[in-house]
């Protein structure tokens, strides 16, 4: 009811999709959405493609499924970060230790979250860059050695080894949730580029000699499988948004879906698409030619003075005009004028090095599919994401350990003054000093 009532507050009278989160909460309000949206007669298709689920949160999911294991080399890195850190002495002496092994990296050692696993990545992906500096450190540092050795160790080749494996599982996922949850460009039409793009990533880790690997992709794979395993249980405008990316067109679809779902299978959910393509198109023509006063042409038909000839001339019709006039009293004359031109033109060639601007494509095409843009721009309007980048990785709520609850002196001041001029900014004062206060003031203010 709450988006009910904000959206009509707002006076909007359409809703083509809400984004929303995994919550089975979510399904329920969608639902009673979808009814009342409906009720008012301002929907599209019956809201049938009301409902798009937040992809960020099920990549994250899929991530968290993934981790649950934790790898033994993965403690022993974050154990040496945390004993080095500690103190400012030893840091001091770990930069010693870079400098010596002529590593000037910009980065520096950074502790991680547990319920964060981006910072996992940004944790090993800093520490990695410092192995030589660890093992110079532990020769200087007797205790370094005999303090790990009571947890899981010091970390070795080995460990470095997977440490590298895991910042290049984990910077796919971290750079994919970067893309998908921007704000100041479109995202709807790389969704299914990315999710096939990911499907294909798991097989290829669920197939790897690695054990640890395969495990991981393993695990991941069933939760991917759980949201976007069955292309028919899928919101169909995902597919959508790519077939209106002149870069790809059905011809990419025909050929992600053959590798994702096997050369059969494949195009036959490429030939579902392209109806549900047409039969969208089909929608927005309708609601193009009411709003306009068209009648079943739209691009420039003449058949309103072919009946207007026809009614000064009743003359009897040949077998090519009975055709056309079949055609058009069916509406398949120019039902389909603007997409069938779109996509028999040839796909856009966009060269690597070149950003290619969808938003302004459509601008400059507009007037040759004039009702196909109008779909577009509900199309590319849907956020396929509803959190932003930070907000996608979290697992749980706060938690402060005691390595990121510590403070430095300078926050410590900051706060105890800050605490100080509140209290006594609720001293309650008299009138006559308030007053008296004024008045200073207000001399000074002459004086000057």
């Amino acid at each position: 009811m709450a988006v009910e009532s904000c959206l009509l507050n707002w006076g909007f009278k359409r809703a083509f999709t809400v984004t929303v989160d995994n919550a089975s909460s979510n399904d329920v309000a969608i639902a009673y959405l979808k009814k009342k949206i409906v009720g008012c007669g301002f929907s599209i298709l019956n809201c049938k493609y009301l409902h798009m689920r937040c992809i960020a949160h099920i990549i994250n999911l899929v991530i968290v499924d993934g981790l649950k294991e934790t790898n033994v080399s993965v403690k022993r890195v974050r154990e040496a970060e945390r004993y080095i850190r500690q103190s400012p002495a030893r840091l001091q002496k770990f930069k010693s230790c870079c400098e010596m092994e002529g590593i000037k990296s910009k980065s520096s050692l950074c502790l991680d979250v547990c319920t964060r696993w981006n910072s996992t990545y940004l944790m090993l992906n800093a520490a990695q860059k410092f192995e030589n500096a660890f093992d110079r450190y532990a020769t200087i540092d007797p205790c370094f050695k005999f303090d790990l050795q009571s947890s899981d160790g010091l970390p070795d080749s080995l460990d470095w080894e997977n440490v590298r494996r895991l910042v290049d599982f984990l910077g796919h996922f971290y750079d994919l949730t970067l893309r998908i949850s921007g704000s100041r460009y479109v995202t709807s039409n790389i969704f299914f580029n990315e999710i096939s793009s990911i499907n294909c990533l798991l097989q290829e880790w669920q197939g790897s000699n690695d054990i640890e690997l395969a495990c991981m992709g393993d695990r991941m794979k069933v939760k991917f499988d759980k949201y976007w395993g069955d292309p028919n249980k899928m919101n169909k405008i995902i597919y959508i948004t790519v077939v209106v990316d002149p870069r790809y067109k059905l011809e990419f679809m025909e050929f992600a879906l053959s590798t994702v779902y096997g050369k059969e299978k494949g195009m036959e959910l490429a030939k579902k698409i392209k109806l549900t393509v047409y039969g969208l198109f089909d929608e927005y023509k309708k609601t193009y030619q009411a709003e306009h006063g068209c009648g079943s042409n739209v691009a420039g038909n003449t058949s309103e003075n072919n009946e207007s000839e026809g009614a000064k001339k009743k003359s009897r019709l040949n077998l090519g005009d009975q055709f056309l006039k079949d055609k058009i009293e069916t509406g398949e004359a120019n039902n389909k004028y603007d997409l069938d031109c779109y996509l028999n033109e040839g796909i856009k060639v966009v060269d690597e090095k070149e950003e290619f601007d969808i938003l302004k494509w459509w601008q400059l095409n507009s007037c040759r599919f004039p009702i196909l843009s109008i779909m577009v721009r509900d199309i590319l309007a849907m956020p396929i994401s509803t959190v932003a980048s930070e907000s996608a990785f979290s697992t749980r709520g706060r938690v402060l350990d005691p390595f990121r609850s510590s403070l430095t002196p300078k926050i410590v001041e900051a706060l105890i003054c800050a605490k100080e001029w509140l209290q006594k900014s609720h001293c309650c004062k008299s009138i006559e000093e308030q007053i008296a206060d004024l008045e200073r003031l207000e001399e000074g203010m002459r004086f000057d």
